[in-house]
């Protein structure tokens, strides 16, 4: 039984979790605004240490989404930072307030600061639990996925900058538990939530081991190593037979001269449909293919040669640059977003209307291979093959449609670029402008691939579709377990903050009375006459 079959089990036989939010609040519990139990957003101390003075430093970065941690080793003089950050101690909590950072769950419960204070970002808020509230409690209610959706409902500003107000946060309601029961519930919490988190973790290398598994593969395919076992036997046949198939080099002269005559007849067509006779020296002109460059690539399997993208294709397009919408009656507009991990994803599509003027032109057909031209550095050369999917079908602008040679299997080409020496040919040749990365049809048509017979090519892209089909379905099974261990935080979250997690002892004091010594204490604070800003200035340690 795995670790997410516990939790879920647990769930199932005490009955405890619901599913849905409940009314009321257990007996002794009571329901108040945030700011009555926790200072949201404190002074900031304003400690003074010599030149050099080192104190942690917490910028966005060090804290890890949905509440996975916070790394606090970061150190700063403290000069550089004492004006212009926000300031926090150990046992706060930080929330960030801008998106997508809220959103994605970065809050952290900070822990011991062994240099006494830190600073961060000031897109933080910091919640500073009074000493009757467990500050863990307070965390916990935070990161719940249901309260930042809340939170992301209230957000004010503008787009790219929205922000949880600070008297929103202050005048949200939390629900209070007596201080026994805080520490019961908390402890139950850490102990459910620590192996749910082993569990996804577990999970998540899984989908990291199976990404590298996936690489791997291609980088076996396109270097001969995948079918090495396979051409040794198919030479052993050939050996019985006394047959010589035909070799990649065979096969590149082969699609060469295919590529020259159906160039020699698009020209007469041209000559015949203008009434022209084609000139004497017309034969000449024809354009020749870019032959690969072959000063520093390796050498290939038996049988295996190189050829450029260029060599290979029958012709190469950019897409339309028309305004798609979102009219379904017209023709699906594949874009850089549909290219997922190597397969075209159809699920969100934009349209063209069926008569626009770049149509038939920009149709593609079956085997073209996409190619994602531009993006973010990580992104572009995204690579996946068009099979009929839908038809008819178009292109966006920021993809380039290759159309190859019928003696050539698209899929291989696409393996290539795909693969780690994909990747770093993109990055050899890319060239970067504002937010964005660009390879352009120049450079793709240049690109130099191995090529092997037809039929080890038909035989790589049927051991790859194999391969990828159970990497595809093992993922999946890994994204489904992932998605239930967050339905089960969040629903082992609800149980908590609902007093269903843990049994109730009526003999733990009311959190009623809890709340009335915090409101003494704060009016004893109010009474105790403000100190002189030079008193103020602590010594850090």
């Amino acid at each position: 039984m795995t670790m997410v079959d516990e939790v879920n089990r647990h769930v199932q036989t005490t009955k405890t979790i619901p599913l849905e939010p409940v009314e009321g609040l257990p007996v002794g519990w009571i329901r108040v605004n945030l700011k009555d139990i926790a200072i949201v957003n404190p002074r900031g101390t304003n400690p003074e240490g010599e030149v050099g003075t080192l104190v942690h430093f917490v910028p966005m970065s060090a804290v890890l989404g949905e509440f996975g941690g916070v790394d606090v080793s970061m150190l700063r003089p403290l000069h550089e930072v004492q004006k212009g950050y926000t300031s926090f101690i150990s046992n706060d909590v930080l929330f960030a307030k801008i998106t997508p950072c809220m959103e994605n769950g970065k809050v952290a419960l900070v822990p011991h600061l062994s240099n006494a204070i830190g600073f961060g970002s000031t897109e933080f808020h910091v919640l500073r639990s009074e000493s009757e509230i467990n500050s863990r409690w307070l965390a916990y209610f935070v990161s719940q996925a249901e309260f930042r959706r809340l939170a992301r409902q209230n957000m004010t500003g503008s787009a790219g900058q929205m922000r949880v107000p600070t008297n929103w946060l202050s005048g949200t309601d939390i629900p209070v538990a007596p201080a026994a029961e805080q520490t019961r519930i908390v402890g139950k919490l850490e102990e459910l939530l620590t192996d749910l988190d082993a569990g996804v973790a577990e999970l998540k290398a899984a989908q990291k081991k199976l990404g590298q598994y996936r690489q791997s593969l291609l980088k076996a395919a396109v270097e001969g190593t995948l079918t090495a076992s396979w051409r040794e036997q198919q030479r052993d046949n050939q050996v019985k037979r006394g047959t010589l198939p035909e070799t990649g080099a065979q096969l590149l002269q082969r699609i060469l001269r295919e590529r020259r005559t159906r160039w020699e007849a698009k020209q007469l067509a041209k000559f015949q449909q203008q009434g022209k006779t084609p000139p004497k020296d017309w034969q000449a002109k024809y354009p020749e293919p870019v032959a690969p460059d072959m000063s520093n690539l390796p050498i290939l399997p038996d049988g295996w040669v190189w050829a450029t993208i260029d060599q290979l294709a029958i012709e190469q397009k950019y897409g339309s640059s028309a305004k798609t919408g979102e009219e379904r009656s017209g023709v699906p507009v594949i874009r850089m977003g549909n290219i997922q991990n190597g397969e075209l994803d159809l699920d969100n599509l934009k349209y063209l209307p069926a008569d626009h003027d770049e149509f038939p032109d920009l149709h593609l057909k079956d085997g073209d291979l996409l190619f994602n031209r531009t993006n973010s550095p990580e992104l572009v050369g995204k690579t996946a093959i068009y099979r009929s999917q839908l038809l008819p079908c178009s292109y966006a602008s920021y993809l380039i449609a290759v159309r190859f040679s019928p003696s050539f299997i698209p899929e291989f080409a696409a393996s290539y670029i795909n693969s780690g020496f994909g990747r770093q040919w993109v990055k050899s040749v890319v060239t970067q402008q504002v937010g964005q990365a660009n390879v352009n049809g120049t450079k793709l048509a240049a690109l130099a691939i191995p090529l092997p017979s037809l039929v080890e090519q038909s035989e790589i892209v049927r051991l790859l579709q194999e391969q990828r089909r159970s990497i595809f379905d093992q993922l999946l099974n890994v994204e489904h377990s992932i998605k239930q261990s967050a339905a089960q935080r969040k629903n082992i979250l609800k149980a908590a903050f609902s007093g269903q997690l843990v049994p109730q002892d009526p003999n733990d004091e009311p959190a009623s009375v809890l709340l009335e010594r915090i409101h003494k204490e704060r009016a004893e604070r109010e009474k105790r006459p403000k100190a002189r800003k030079d008193n103020v200035r602590r010594k850090v340690a």
